[in-house]
This record gives structure tokens, sequence and C-alpha cells, in this order.
């Protein structure tokens, strides 16, 4: 990677597009379909200061939401203080509820086995699910000697009866909701818009979808009409007409148009992601080994390098970005089906 920033060639005066550059810091055997609640490495979380350049040479700032498997491991623990202290990184909350005490029978809530997926959280006892969030929030605090605010759910399993618990708790911003996706027996977020909203009945807390866009604008609505709805049909929409800037889900190709198409249709914030256990070699079936996660590194530098030289970008924090959000003029929620 360079060691020199890039000026940007984006014309004066340019509308500024907002970028949030976030991270699912979290365990490793998920991607092994292995959902274990406890004993789970977070080997990768000691890799995370090998981003450092995409903040101290691109001016990106990561927020990093973290699972409380990582706030409870003394060796993930320093990676995250020295991504904070020295490069500005926002610590948010990731909630893996199988996996954050209290840890319950099997037969009582259907989760802590280590095998297939955990119960969703709406069908989970509410206060349960408030203990499991409060116990996340609680050793995020103790790490941060501040409470946390920015928030995402694990699976993006977030339905609309779950988030008003996150306005309990303190939580101003979510990013749990991904567009053009609909889980099988989960959540519904296909319809979901792609830029920022506010949620009513939940207090002043900001949705910041993750980016993913419909290659034609249309052509998601009318898929839903031919799909009636059903998750199965409907998702996979996911592989072929969408579009995101997420470096593991799409190539450099799609991941700029993506972003050119954002842009022009009024976007105001640009939104990607990526999971730390996904810069370990052989942790996910995308990077086997060194040189995958090598090429991962340079596809998100390469990204940034060209999205800054090209767009009049500012790279903020999902908490920069509440904190701005009051004066974008963003919507509250638009009416329709969905958990979003």
């Amino acid at each position: 990677m360079s060691t020199n920033a890039p000026e940007t060639d984006a014309r004066p005066g340019a509308p500024v597009l907002r970028v949030v550059v976030s991270l699912d810091v979290e365990e490793e055997g998920l991607f092994s379909g292995r959902y274990a609640a406890s004993g789970c490495g977070v080997r990768n979380v000691t890799l995370l200061p090998r981003l450092a350049p995409l903040t101290r040479e691109l001016g990106f700032p990561l927020t990093l939401f973290c699972a409380h498997t990582v706030f409870s491991s003394p060796e993930a623990r320093p990676a995250l203080a020295w991504m904070r202290d020295h490069c500005g990184a926002e610590i948010g909350a990731h909630l893996h509820h199988w996996s954050t005490p209290p840890l319950t029978d099997t037969s009582a809530d259907g989760t802590g086995g280590a095998d297939g997926p955990p119960t969703r959280t709406d069908r989970l006892p509410r206060e349960l699910l408030r203990q499991r969030l409060r116990t996340l929030l609680d050793a995020g605090r103790d790490f941060q000697s501040a409470p946390l605010t920015s928030f995402r759910m694990g699976r993006w399993d977030l339905k609309d009866v779950v988030r008003p618990l996150l306005a309990e708790e303190g939580i101003t911003l979510d990013s749990s909701v991904c567009p053009l996706r609909a889980f099988r027996d989960g959540p519904d977020h296909f319809l979901a818009p792609a830029d920022p909203y506010w949620v009513e009945g939940a207090g002043r807390l900001l949705e910041a979808p993750i980016t993913q866009i419909p290659l034609w604008r249309p052509l998601a609505r009318l898929w839903r009409g031919l799909t009636g709805g059903r998750p199965g049909p409907l998702d996979s929409f996911h592989f072929w007409g969408a579009l995101s800037a997420n470096p593991v889900w799409h190539s450099p190709r799609v991941m700029r148009l993506a972003s050119r198409l954002h842009a022009q249709r009024g976007g105001k914030v640009l939104s990607l992601f990526w999971h730390s256990s996904e810069m370990l070699p052989g942790a996910s079936p995308n990077v086997p080994d060194q040189a995958a996660a090598d090429a991962l590194l340079q596809k998100i530098y390469d990204y940034l390098r060209w999205l800054r030289r090209n767009f009049n970008v500012r790279g903020i924090t999902a908490a920069r970005l509440r904190a701005e959000a009051p004066d974008l003029d963003f919507p509250q929620r638009p009416a329709g089906r969905g958990d979003w």
C-alpha cells in the first residue's frame, strides 16, 4: 500500500458524500455454521492494526461493532484499544445473542448450541434479550469507560419489535438493516431505503443501513411482485440484481458502480462493511490463505483511494454521523412492508 495519501480530484463544490467504514468484530467459526456459546477464538481481532493505513493515509476512521466475546477477551482488547487510541476508531456494539450471557438451557430458548442457526431474536423471551443486550453494553462500557451508542445486530436479525429495546438502552444509531435482503424465517429488509432515516416510536434513533442498491431502481419492486415476497426467491436478488461497496460481496468494478449510482441518486451516506474474521486466513471461505487476506486488504485500500479521488468524501464514524444527522434532513422511516 502507498504511504502517501492521494489527493482528491472531485470537482470543487460537489455534494459531500459521507462514508462510514465498519467491521463486525467477532469470534471465528461463524462461516462454518457454528454458533457456539463459548470457547470461540478471537485471533482475528489482533489483525485490526493492519487497517491503520485506511485511516492514517486515506482519512477513513473505522467503526468497530464488537461482540461480547471480543470485549471479554484479554487477547482482543489491546488491539481494540490501539485502534481507538491511535486511529480514532469508534467502538460500537454487535449483539451475538447466542454467545452473550445470561446463557440458559438450550431447551428453554434455543440458544447456546454449537450447530445450526440460533433462535431468531424476535422469538426469544423479551426480558432475556434485554438482559443479553445489557450485558453486551455493560461490557462495552467497561472497556470504553463510556456508553456505547452505535449498534449492529448479528446476522442482520433485527425486526421492528426488537428495535425499541435499543432506544431504551441508550443506542442512538442502529446499522442492522441490509437493503435488498429477505431472510428465511427472519427479517425482511428488501425494500429498506439505502440512505439513513429516523425511526418513529423509538426516540431519536437513526437507522443507518448498509448501502446496497438495485442496478435499476424499479427492478426491486418488480422482483418483489414476481416472487410474491417469498423470502427464498426474493433474497436471490442479492446475488444478481444488487450492487454494494462491500468488498467481500462484490468486485471492485461493482463497488465503483454502486458508489457512482448511489451518489447520482442523491445518496448522502455510503456505508460499507466486512467481518474482522475475514482478515484471518482460513477463517472464511472467501479468505482461504494469507495471499487472499492480503488481496482483500489491498482491494479495500484501492477502492477507498479511488473513492477519495473521484468524490468529495468525508470519512466519518457512525457516532459522528449521528451527531451530524439533525442537520442533514434525513426523512422519517418511509411507510411500507418490511422490518426496517
